[in-house]
């Protein structure tokens, strides 16, 4: 037998044996049926790639969430499931669009605008292209064993079918409407955001206090007052129960004498400033929402590039950051304004993707309807019964409710529970040219919502994209090939789990719930697994702007890929953070060397292995013993925590195994007791091959690269196709 390098050198090894898997053909379910590696009626266990955004590369969070998926996805092919994970990328409409428009200001000072619809989509196309054959290669270099004959797009034709259906059924069934309500504009993109896609960031800007009739209330915005008729305060407010709901009074105002109108609303807080304040319907959502619900007049008062109209009188024109100070001015000169507070902290809701602050508008939009009854048309959800009156947000409350999707940690159900309680109806429709476009069509005064376009002349498609979620919001559907009825739809849908950041539990999990009960009858997936954010060694979020950004897959280059898993997932308990720094890494390709060196020795010292011999009685009870440590991974794995499987698989190792029992072997493997010399090696040999298969989802190339050097009986071409290890 050859010997073993001296050392384990990742770089050499690592895409031989992935390139070797990938040819096996094994990382398919149907292709481990053909070859019975698996049971044709096995038990089907799938999960689907959160898709990466083709706007660039993975980083350490996406290490982190192939690491965990990687090792259910491994251990549940050595148990004998029929296995499957979907890779697939997502377009991520907005954030591509945006993402390429400045690279082509920054490379040649234009527009979208200035390249024309056509060329533009093609330079997207490219870019998104690139991004992905980038992505792809990423993921392999982490030993990911996602079958690459399922591979998905967001935005492939199959894909654009299953939203195209969603669309369309969802519109039939009265989920989504076409309406006037006020959404989140971005005046530098000139498109609508969804609220996912907004940062709030704090700054200190100066706080107003106005006079207005016999009032005093509060604005850090004072240039949308223009249109302000109506004094808002909390019908159980003593200060103020001389003033009836509805009664008229005259106020001297910016422009001139405005009639204004009591209104009282619970949804004014008492503690906040004066306790009363006026509305601006809209611009404001919370505005918008008294405005609603007292049917009051809404009057815009700036348009969709930020510019004041007429209704500011001679300030009609100017945009809003300039027009702040002049309108203060007005104020001020007419004696309406009390004082100004220079230390008041005011959040800002800024585009993530463009950096444009948003600016609410009410606009013309499409949006799901989350709190419209309607009768439920399947009989897949226990606890529902088809035909039963229901709506979108009782849905989403319910099967997590009653435990058919699992959030764990469990305490991230709360916040499930409040995010979905205060849930909106949802704007599905962007002013963006890549993406999905809305299958809706127009001619004259007639509208059709079709799957197809419509035949015949004269029909115009609406021109606005959907936001990106809606199609990510299948994600667990189309992938297997919804709308059809697929043998793949069958077998693999509900998926078991879902592994994800805490971070998109209501962006992206809970629309997937919404989208799949709403549109199959069924929960998405059985259970979600939350890992959390991976921030550097002090605890600080990674950013460029502090530089303490480490790339995964130069710490795979440079330590290798096993070493990297193993940092991300050793200390990382479902939904908590974990800190991260080039020493963790470092540390753990230490054990990857310590396994090599193990079995340096043992095949060493194993070449005159006899796999007839019998076990000594203290080598049984050395067996024996190891097999606690086989059911105690074994059980902590079953429950998802596979921090504390790798941490006591990593201590077996090497303070039981290592620094005791191969220890202690020295002498008899040296010894002339024949029997007791073929009694240990086949102990260490068996005890070896079952910590490889117990290590190998967590550190796949290493254990894959030894397994195949041991001269054990009967074995599988490959590790990763082994049988788990009994107890």
């Amino acid at each position: 037998m050859k010997e073993l390098a001296k050392s384990y050198n990742p770089q050499e090894t690592e895409d031989r044996i992935y390139g070797e898997w990938e040819k096996s053909g094994f990382f398919n379910p149907d292709v481990c049926v053909k070859k019975g590696i698996c049971k044709k009626n096995a038990k089907p266990f799938s999960i689907v790639l959160p898709p990466p955004n083709v706007t660039g590369t993975l980083h350490m969070g996406h290490a982190a969430m192939l690491a965990v998926e990687d090792v259910l996805v491994r251990r549940a092919r050595m148990q004998g499931y029929k296995t499957v994970w979907i890779p697939g990328t997502d377009h991520a409409a907005i954030a591509t669009e945006s993402k390429v428009e400045e690279i082509l200001y920054k490379k040649e000072g234009k527009t979208r605008h200035d390249l024309g619809k056509e060329q533009f989509l093609k330079r997207v196309q490219t870019f998104a292209q690139e991004s992905h054959d980038t992505i792809v290669n990423q993921l392999k270099k982490m030993g990911s064993s996602l079958d690459w004959s399922r591979e998905a797009y967001t935005l492939d034709e199959k894909r654009s079918l299953a939203v195209r259906t969603a669309f369309h059924r969802m519109y039939k069934d009265g989920l989504i409407y076409q309406g006037d309500r006020i959404v989140n504009w971005d005046p530098k993109m000139q498109t609508t955001v969804s609220d996912d896609e907004i940062d709030w960031k704090e700054q200190q800007t100066p706080f107003y206090y106005l006079k207005y009739g016999p009032f005093t209330i509060g604005t850090a915005r004072p240039e949308t007052k223009f249109g302000d008729k109506y004094v808002v305060m909390h019908p159980k407010d003593k200060r103020y129960k001389q003033y009836k709901h509805g009664q008229l009074i005259e106020v001297e105002w910016i422009e001139g004498p405005v009639t204004a109108t009591i209104i009282k609303d619970e949804s004014v807080d008492q503690e906040f400033g004066t306790g009363v304040m006026t509305i601006t319907p809209w611009h404001d959502k919370t505005d918008f929402e008294i405005a609603e619900r007292h049917q009051l007049d809404k009057e815009q008062i700036i348009d969709l590039h930020g510019k004041l109209l007429p209704i500011a009188g001679d300030l009609a024109g100017i945009h809003i950051k300039k027009a702040r100070a002049m309108v203060v001015e007005k104020l001020q000169a007419k004696g309406l304004v009390e004082r100004i507070d220079e230390s008041y902290t005011h959040r800002t809701a800024v585009n993530s993707r463009g950096g444009g602050i948003m600016e609410p508008q009410i606009m013309r939009q499409w949006f799901v309807h989350v709190t419209k009854e309607f009768p439920f048309p399947h009989a897949g959800i226990k606890g529902i019964k088809k035909g039963q009156q229901v709506t979108l947000k009782k849905l989403m409350l319910h099967v997590v409710k009653t435990g058919q999707v699992a959030i764990v940690p469990k305490r991230f159900e709360k916040i499930y529970y409040h995010w979905i309680q205060n849930l909106h109806d949802w704007c599905i429709s962007r002013q963006i040219w890549f993406g999905h476009q809305i299958p809706v069509w127009y001619k004259g005064k007639e509208v059709q919502v079709a799957i197809i376009p419509p035949k015949g002349e004269g029909w115009t498609q609406d021109p606005d994209t959907l936001d990106t979620w809606f199609s990510s919001g299948l994600w667990t559907l189309s992938t297997l090939g919804w709308p059809k009825k697929t043998t793949d739809l069958a077998t693999f849908h509900p998926t078991l789990v879902l592994e994800t950041g805490y971070d998109i539990i209501f962006f992206w999990v809970a629309r997937m719930i919404l989208m799949t009960t709403a549109l199959a009858g069924e929960v998405p997936f059985k259970t979600v697994y939350l890992h959390g954010m991976v921030r550097d060694d002090q605890g600080r979020k990674m950013s460029k702007s502090l530089g303490n950004i480490i790339n995964p897959l130069d710490m795979a280059r440079t330590y290798g890929a096993d070493a990297t898993r193993l940092s991300l997932l050793i200390g990382a308990a479902p939904g908590n953070d974990i800190k991260l720094s080039e020493d963790r890494v470092r540390g753990y390709r230490n054990f990857v060397n310590k396994l090599w060196n193990i079995a340096r020795f043992i095949l060493l010292h194993t070449q005159d292995y006899n796999p007839k011999a019998k076990l000594a009685p203290e080598d049984k009870k050395i067996l024996q013993e190891f097999k606690r440590t086989v059911k105690k991974t074994t059980t902590l794995m079953d429950s998802l925590r596979l921090s504390s499987a790798a941490e006591h698989l990593y201590h077996y190792t090497w303070h039981t195994f290592a620094d005791k029992i191969v220890e202690q072997s020295k002498p008899m493997l040296q010894g002339e007791d024949k029997k007791k010399r073929q009694s240990r090696q086949l102990l260490l040999l068996l005890i070896f091959g079952d910590i490889l298969k117990l290590l190998h989802p967590f550190v796949p190339f290493v254990t894959e690269e030894l397994y195949q050097k041991l001269p054990l009986q009967g074995k599988a071409p490959f590790l990763m196709i082994e049988k788990w290890p009994t107890f």
